[in-house]
């Protein structure tokens, strides 16, 4: 036993442990039971959250709309969002910032700051000079970089997704333009984190859009592959995506849809902002002409007119989208004069002719990238407020040759659906429905070194070397792994994107710095050093492109091989421990489970079906991943374990085809052999020497040469002075609150001195020194309560209450009266009726002891006399002193009471019936007491003919069906020769008689 007991212990230890791990796991989602999605817009944003009971919602803001304009006002002492904001930018437009998203990632010398400085000269930009990136300047004391205004957004958002979810939220995806770059995509990310956000993804706005698309018509996809081609035209920008769904097969689901990302192309200019600013531009010359004869001021140096005139052309663009012509008005424009001038549409549309003409270039890059053409679309799908300008369609549907577009979508909410739904697939606490989602790499991705070689004897030379690590297109998220296997000694190695000619010159311009990071690697002549009698098999770089399209360098490491004889009963031993422990935890060492394991980045890097170039691009990566890096040479074999995630990319890395290694673990131990499979003796004996690998991990040092981060103290000052005013923000809340709270109470309670019901139970002293410092107080609220803190104001608050604490206290007494009597009355009279029919129950059947019923009827009469003594006490005394006659003591006599009554129906129900006494036979009960003579004799005298035990007795059972539950014993049916069909049959028959006579 005792054995058995200790075989018993390990599973048991096993069993707590997963126990507390799902407890664990259980914790952590108790805090991300909803999660949020922010699709971030140009000029408005949108916000969907998931909970428990609530799939898929979009959030309402504190305006019940469904979007909320990307608008923010910095003021010393305040802060305003969204709608507030945008009221507020005609007021004070120097610190009301909007589209600042296009200054994220962007340093000083960019294009886009010059054309942001001209577009709002109101905004005084100012530059980091370690970092050379914008500030906007509000005043002397504030200053704000464009990821602390983004945080500022983001927190905002998640405050609105709380009120909506009624919980704390964390957890968020958040959209992102397809056209970000690494430094761009990053800022977002550092912007989330000082909102105190946990980002599961940034999700490109064009991929959410398609996955919304593909969701709510999962039916519609099969295994015919469906290409869709979504035109995006925003505030900001306009992009073009070509989209292929299809139903393909998963190793973990099965069939499932999948979307595939085959072509994007994009114009980061070309939006419906820049046609507001050209017809608010129109409407200021008209202004200007208007009073060209009055030596005014240009209207284009008043920032407030501007801003204005900008909120008139965004109506203005809006009503001719459906109207040829409008007239546009401003009451007050600039120096208390009103402005009025009609507009038509084809004025609207001469303004932005050359605009329309780019409007086909988008779809021309997608095509070209998709390597596609347009008689292999199936359909053009609109999405973005812009592409509701008729231009726009007209061009559109010219350009794509098509009968018409596609407008079955929602075209404002869909990409912040599609993020939701993300989320919601990222996080733990839900479960959905899968969709395969492969997103394409925009931005092309290589690897550049430099290093010596030999041409011929005695001349050395250096020779450049490019290889691509993520190419135009191809999928992503996935892992690469490139290795070095010419080095000895510490190198440099440089991370640079790639081709980037489908960019014009502007464009590129834009874009910024093509040159990503420089890696400078330590400790590789070490590991040389450390391991001499080892082969090397080179110095690999483990790369990651996440699901956010961010890169990351996980590690490098210096790969050491070598032979080792090992005996047959070590290796035994070796392998049995290793099963032993793989096993107790339900799974095994071999290097397919491994790769299982970490299979969902291993699935992202197999090319997609319909994919051209990225096969070919595989097979060059494997074979740069152990070639020699070097142009020019004969590279050995390539091996043949591809581009795995890490773990596989160790457990599978061989040279010249070895199998045998490919069932061998990696290990970064410094000893000890590898476990292998078990084999026979005979080949135990024939085997005496294996592999036995060595990695070593070597020292990176990155240079960020795009963009460099900030720093992490500056990042931490970032996170607390957004903290700060979140903090300024809710004291002035409540603040306001109790400032709110005191005027009202002031307010209702001086008109409530004048109504009869508070007239009646006060006198006119009372009241006259109720209202004198009623009066006081809001005469202080309006000279010093300007500069009184919440605690002064709640204090001023507390202590009128004190005054009126007892003129209220007697007219809520008054209005209690009546009902709260009423029901006391109610309870007194079923009360009494109980008890009189408790009394009236015979001995024999008396369930309640003659202590129960005394204490009932004490319990009524103390009632009874104690409600006829309060109100007579209480006609005495005046309506204006304090009440005897208390609410609470009318319901705590009635709580006393009922109390009482419950104990005795509880006992009426639970108690069993007495036995009743049994005749000689012991066949038969007594008759019960509602029995008539004639029954009784029909129960003692048995008919002619039959027995006494023979006769079917129906009567008992009879009454006892109509008794009370609980007064009778069921009978014993029976006697020789009856039988149930009799019996029944029996009491059917005497039932009408028993009726009429009862």
């Amino acid at each position: 036993m005792a054995d058995k007991v200790r075989r018993q212990r390990p599973r048991r230890r096993v069993c707590w442990a997963l126990v507390a791990v799902l407890l664990a796991d259980l914790l952590a989602l108790s805090d991300t039971l909803a999660v949020m999605s922010v699709d971030l817009g140009s000029e408005s944003m949108k916000v969907a959250i998931v909970k428990p009971g609530v799939p898929m919602e979009i959030v309402l803001n504190k305006e019940s709309r469904r979007k909320t304009p990307v608008i923010v006002t910095l003021k010393e002492n305040e802060r305003f969002f969204g709608d507030s904001a945008a009221s507020m930018a005609i007021k004070n437009p120097k610190a009301t910032l909007r589209y600042f998203q296009h200054l994220l990632g962007k340093q000083a010398d960019n294009p886009h700051v010059a054309l942001y400085q001209a577009r709002f000269p109101e905004h005084e930009l100012t530059f980091d000079p370690q970092r050379q990136t914008v500030h906007f300047q509000i005043s002397s004391q504030l200053q704000f970089s464009p990821e602390e205004v983004l945080g500022m957004v983001l927190n905002y958002s998640r405050s609105l997704a709380e009120d909506f979810a009624e919980q704390p939220i964390k957890d968020a995806v958040i959209t992102v333009p397809v056209f970000f770059n690494q430094a761009e995509r990053r800022a977002v990310l550092q912007a989330a984190r000082m909102a105190g956000l946990k980002v599961l993804q940034l999700i490109n706005d064009n991929t959410a859009t398609a996955l919304s698309y593909g969701v709510f018509r999962r039916k519609d996809i099969n295994t015919t592959a469906q290409n869709i081609m979504f035109y995006d035209m925003g505030s900001g920008s306009t992009v073009c995506t070509i989209v292929t769904y299809q139903m393909v097969k998963t190793k973990e689901a099965g069939m499932q849809p999948q979307l595939q990302i085959r072509g994007v192309g994009f114009d980061r200019t070309l939006g419906g902002l820049e046609m507001e600013l050209r017809l608010r531009e129109r409407l200021a010359g008209l202004f200007n002409e208007q009073r060209k004869g009055q030596r005014a001021k240009d209207v284009r140096e008043n920032p407030r007119a501007m801003a204005k005139l900008l909120r008139e052309a965004n109506r203005l663009k809006t009503v001719l989208s459906a109207n040829a012509d409008h007239m546009a008005q401003i009451e007050g424009l600039m120096d208390d004069v009103d402005f009025k001038a009609k507009v038509t549409r084809v004025e609207f549309e001469e303004l932005c002719a050359d605009l329309f003409e780019r409007v086909p270039g988008p779809v021309q890059q997608a095509l070209q990238s998709a390597e596609m053409s347009l008689d292999e679309i199936e359909q053009v799908i609109l999405v973005g407020g812009a592409t509701r300008v008729p231009r726009v369609q007209e061009v559109l549907l010219k350009a794509v040759g098509k009968e018409e577009l596609g407008k079955n979508i929602n075209a404002d909410e869909a990409a912040a659906m599609g993020a939701v739904y993300q989320a919601a697939a990222l996080s733990k606490a839900f479960k959905v429905k899968p969709f395969v989602v492969r997103d394409a790499v925009v931005y092309p991705i290589l690897v550049e070194f430099t290093r010596e070689v030999e041409e011929e004897p005695g001349i050395h030379s250096l020779k450049h070397n490019k290889r691509v690590l993520f190419s135009r297109m191809g999928p992503y998220p996935q892992r690469k792994v490139i290795t070095f296997n010419r080095y000895s000694h510490d190198f440099n190695f440089h991370i640079n994107y790639g081709d980037l000619g489908f960019l014009g010159p502007e464009d590129l311009r834009v874009f910024g710095s093509q040159n990503l990071t420089t890696v400078k690697l330590k400790g590789v002549g070490d590991s040389f050093k450390k391991y001499p009698d080892y082969e090397s098999k080179g110095i690999k770089a483990h790369f990651n492109l996440d699901e956010s399209g961010v890169l990351s360098l996980d590690r490098v490491e210096s790969v050491f091989e070598t032979l080792v004889e090992d005996s047959a009963e070590e290796e035994s031993t070796l392998t049995k421990l290793g099963n032993t422990i793989s096993s107790l935890f339900g799974g095994g060492t071999t290097p397919d489970a491994k790769e299982n394991g970490t299979d969902t980045v291993q699935e992202e890097e197999s090319p997609a079906e319909g994919s051209k170039d990225e096969p070919g691009e595989q097979v060059e990566l494997k074979e740069e991943a152990e070639a020699p890096v070097e142009d020019g040479s004969q590279p050995p074999p390539p091996e043949p374990k591809g581009d795995a995630t890490p773990e596989g990319e160790k457990a599978t890395e061989k040279e010249n085809g070895d199998k045998s290694e490919a069932q061998k673990p990696s290990e970064k131990a410094e000893a000890g052999p590898e476990g292998v499979a078990p084999a026979p003796e005979g080949e135990k004996k024939q085997k005496p020497a294996r592999k036995r690998r060595m990695v070593e991990e070597i020292g990176v040092e990155l240079v960020v040469l795009d963009l460099p981060d900030l720093p992490e103290d500056k990042l931490a000052q970032s996170v607390q002075k957004l903290q700060d005013l979140t903090l300024r923000d809710l004291e002035k809340q409540e603040r306001e609150k109790a400032a709110n709270s005191l005027e009202a109470f002031i307010f209702e309670t001086q008109d409530k001195l004048y109504q009869p019901e508070y007239q009646e139970v006060s006198t006119e002293e009372q009241r006259e020194e109720i209202s004198g410092k009623l009066s006081a107080a809001s005469t202080w609220l309006e000279d010093e309560g300007v500069g009184a803190t919440t605690v002064m104001l709640k204090e001023k608050l507390a202590e009128l209450r004190k005054l009126c604490q007892g003129l209220f206290f007697r007219v809520e007494e008054r209005k209690k009266w009546p009902e709260r009597l009423s029901a006391l009355d109610n309870l007194l009279n079923h009360s009494s009726m109980f008890l009189k029919g408790a009394r009236l129950i015979p001995e024999m059947d008396q369930i309640f002891t003659e202590v129960e019923m005394t204490t009932l009827e004490k319990v009524i009469n103390e009632t009874w006399a104690w409600k006829n003594a309060t109100l007579a006490e209480q006609a005495k005394l005046p309506a204006t002193e304090k009440p005897v006659l208390l609410s609470k003591d009318i319901e705590a006599k009635m709580m006393a009471l009922d109390r009482e009554v419950q104990y005795l129906l509880n006992k009426a129900k639970f108690t069993k019936p007495r036995p009743r006494p049994k005749d000689k036979n012991g066949t038969r009960a007594e008759p019960p007491l509602n029995a008539s003579a004639s029954d009784q004799g029909e129960k003692v005298i048995p008919p002619a003919g039959q027995t006494e035990d023979a006769e079917p007795i129906s009567e008992p059972e009879k009454v006892e069906t109509g008794s009370e539950p609980g007064d009778t014993e069921p009978l014993e049916l029976g006697g020789p020769g009856a039988e149930p069909e009799q019996k029944e049959q029996s009491t059917g028959q005497k039932r009408p008689l028993k009726n009429d006579e009862l």
